[in-house]
């Protein structure tokens, strides 16, 4: 037992030092969001960034020591930042360009029911997959207009399915997934960056509607 709590203490001093050279030594360090990313997603986008920036998802109090070990009283307040579901980034890119590639590495995501939407849902006309059975009333019950066309069904004309601000019924989830329609995306979120260099803490960082980082403050 006690052999068994040295290791585990060994382990986190590693940890901790590991962390704090690269507080001191990296350009960049950066607090995303990782909420609701399937682990799947999350590996794939960490390999994705592999040459740009190392990903580190340490216990608060690791990370915590790290940053009192910093001994820079900006970079401490990274700790306001740091809650739960947050993966913690370094990097020789400058705050904005890793900010960006966080952005830019983001992947299409299913509806799930109760979600609420932030921009209208559209199901755009054209042709589909669908063979006529019970999609036609699951389509027609969400007033969406139909035709059969070479034995598949097509949509007659755009319709709204969801609004803004509404939340997405089990049919409506139901739909978009049989149609393959991916209205969300996910991915890592920025929300604050340290540049080391600069000395410069960057508590907010605004994201538009369409996923641009519109600027660091």
């Amino acid at each position: 037992m006690i052999l068994e709590k040295k290791q585990v203490s060994e382990s986190k001093i590693r940890s901790v030092k590991e962390l704090a050279d690269m507080i001191k030594n990296k350009k960049t360090i950066l607090v995303a969001s990782i909420k609701n990313i399937p682990a799947s997603q999350f590996q794939e986008i960490v390999k994705k960034l592999r040459s740009k920036a190392i990903v580190k998802v340490p216990k608060k109090n690791i990370i915590f020591r790290a940053l009192d070990l910093s001994e820079n009283e900006e970079v401490k307040k990274l700790k306001n930042q740091i809650k739960n579901s947050v993966a913690i980034l370094f990097s020789e890119l400058d705050c904005f360009e890793l900010a960006s590639e966080l952005l830019k590495n983001k992947s299409p995501a299913k509806a799930k029911t109760g979600q609420e939407v932030p921009e209208d849902i559209i199901i755009e006309e054209g042709p589909t997959d669908l063979v006529p059975g019970p999609a036609i009333s699951e389509l027609g019950s969400l007033g969406i207009q139909i035709k059969i066309e070479k034995g598949k069904i097509s949509i007659k004309q755009p319709k709204v399915i969801v609004k803004k601000g509404e939340k997405i019924s089990a049919n409506a989830a139901e739909v978009m997934n049989k149609l393959n329609l991916k209205p969300f995306s996910v991915g890592f979120i920025p929300l604050s960056a340290f540049d080391v260099q600069k000395g410069k803490l960057y508590l907010e960082i605004k994201i538009d509607i369409e996923g641009t980082l519109e600027e660091l403050k």
